[in-house]
């Protein structure tokens, strides 16, 4: 599921929208997989025989883990890790939502960590020092930290260039204007697309 459009800004472009590494739901996902395993090899050794206390006491250690890991799931699913032109996003939560905000503008640095086995399995977290923070911003479960970390410091840099960008003249907004009717005409740009350009363009 895409990082939802609406709760962007105008002229905002994502460049990066994931969710969280695999790992998030692995330790569930493991459990389950074990109880289940557990589960068929007693129900296979009291096969034609009556469920005993452990069997009752393993099938509910299936429901358990099975609920425990669905909800890790509907977690991973609605947590976001999202770079556009001018911020770094993280939402979390379904019902209940906690989100973080860094404008790219504010980022002072950006470093990764990972341990051995995080390096095995590809995931890893990001810190992010910000202006006015005396800590960095933890991410976990970062698919390919350092690649992200790439991303974020390219970003910012796009960032910088484009304010010390001299504005373009009204012959040049007219020409870019004329070349943006084209694509949409064209059905390159939809109008949503045009509109959005066009707004970028004039301020």
């Amino acid at each position: 599921m895409p990082f939802p459009r609406k709760l962007l800004n105008d002229n905002e472009n994502i460049i990066l929208d994931m969710h969280p590494h695999w790992w998030f739901y692995g330790p569930q996902a493991i459990s389950t997989l074990v109880v289940g395993i557990l589960g068929l090899w007693i129900l296979g050794r009291f096969d034609g025989m009556p469920l005993t206390v452990l069997g009752y006491l393993d099938l509910a250690g299936i429901l358990v883990a099975g609920g425990w890991l669905l909800v890790e799931l509907i977690k991973w699913r609605t947590t976001y890790f999202v770079v556009t032109n001018f911020r770094v996003i993280s939402k979390v939560g379904t019902l209940a939502r906690h989100g973080v905000e860094i404008p790219l503008d504010k980022v002072n640095n950006v470093n990764f960590n990972q341990s051995i086995f995080q390096r095995l399995i590809g995931v890893g977290n990001l810190l992010i020092e910000s202006g006015g923070n005396d800590s960095a911003e933890p991410f976990t479960n970062i698919s390919r930290p350092e690649t992200v970390q790439n991303i974020i410091h390219r970003a910012m840099d796009e960032r910088m260039t484009q304010a010390f960008r001299p504005a373009p003249s009204r012959g040049d907004i007219a020409d870019q204007l004329e070349r943006l009717e084209g694509l949409r005409d064209r059905g390159a740009l939809t109008d949503e697309e045009f509109e959005q350009q066009k707004r970028r363009l004039l301020g």
